[in-house]
């Protein structure tokens, strides 16, 4: 391998992390039970933003750890709960969700991420909404 080669490619390694714009983003998801009166806004922060890949068209020629599809995704997270207002007495009025402290690119893990870009927007209200800002 030629020198210059071998510094494109380092080159390229640490560009394309430095390249990377991932990062807690404000977003608000609506929630919302059958039983309860009432929707909830609330205003959390999510992991969105580009990461550099390798594209994949070469597979045959890479070795498989050259071939990484990194998605923005959690490095440090925290949960909160919420009450949602208007529920019956019978119902579990509460509602915990995710708040992004700090994120990275890496692969995407489907324990607590959902790997797959929806194409149907559903994070709206049906009932009545109240706003929740923690």
């Amino acid at each position: 391998m030629s020198p210059f080669f071998v510094m494109s490619l380092l080159f390229g390694l640490i560009f394309g992390q430095t390249a990377s714009l991932c990062a807690p983003s404000e977003y608000t998801i609506h929630v919302e039970k059958r039983e309860c009166a009432y929707c909830l806004a609330i205003n959390t922060t999510i992991c969105a933003g580009f990461c550099m890949t390798r594209d994949s068209n070469g597979k045959k020629l890479l070795l498989k750890s050259a071939l990484s599809q990194n998605v923005c995704t959690y490095k440090e997270m925290l949960y909160r709960t919420v009450l949602i207002p208007g529920c019956p007495h019978h119902t579990i009025p509460y509602y915990s969700y995710p708040v992004a402290v700090s994120c990275k690119c890496g692969k995407c893990n489907t324990d607590y991420s959902d790997c797959v870009r929806e194409r149907v927007r559903t994070n709206y209200c049906t009932k009545p909404q109240k706003l929740c800002n923690l």
